[in-house]
């Protein structure tokens, strides 16, 4: 089954993601118009400064329809910023801010501290076998994960408090989020992870 996964193009590593997913079996578009995300059976939200994405959507006409979509069993993938905006709840945010939701999760915005805070950990990762390197650049971690949220990956226990334990890496139902950048490091199984979701889901593009 061909599927086409969509890229929101507003910010953040388009070209990596597309890359990865493609990689990984998938065909993908850039999405930036409305007409684009209608045509998508997936989309990756990248990462960027969650705020602007969200302004960003508005100033595009994508945040409603996109809204719709995910309550109509879209497979979204986001990645860090992206978490935190398939975030039902968010801590740490500005006053002003909203999500697209969809994610019964808490999220804790720029948890691991600010850009010079920034680090790399060796993951357990459910359902793979070997751990994933994974990047962690202003990210969020989840706070509190509802009863039908699966909690993929956590930060490992020799971490100091409260750092470890976190929870960074989460997925329920058709929606797959994590903490950190798996675009960049060249391992690409969580994209390939994301194309499975998206092909267990089935053609979603509701263009004619």
């Amino acid at each position: 089954m061909t599927i086409t996964i969509g890229v929101l193009a507003l910010q953040g590593d388009v070209r990596e993601h597309r890359a990865a997913l493609e990689e990984a079996g998938a065909s993908t578009v850039a999405v930036r118009r409305p007409s684009e995300l209608e045509a998508v059976d997936g989309l990756v939200l990248p990462g960027g400064e969650s705020t602007t994405i969200d302004k960003l959507l508005r100033i595009f006409s994508l945040r409603d329809l996109l809204r719709e979509r995910i309550a109509a069993g879209l497979p979204v993938y986001g990645s860090c910023a992206g978490m935190i905006l398939l975030a039902d709840r968010v801590l740490g945010g500005t006053s002003d801010q909203q999500t697209l939701g969809g994610l019964d999760v808490t999220v804790r915005r720029n948890a691991f501290g600010r850009q010079v805070d920034s680090f790399e950990a060796d993951l357990s990762f459910d359902g793979l076998a070997e751990p994933v390197h994974a990047v962690f650049i202003r990210a969020p971690w989840i706070e509190e994960a509802g009863e039908g949220v699966e909690v993929l990956a956590r930060i490992p226990s020799g971490y100091p408090a409260p750092v470890a334990g976190k929870i960074v890496a989460v997925r329920q139902g058709s929606l797959v989020a994590t903490s950190f950048h798996p675009e960049i490091t060249g391992d690409h199984r969580v994209h390939e992870l994301f194309v499975r979701v998206v092909r267990e889901a089935g053609p979603t593009s509701v263009k004619e």
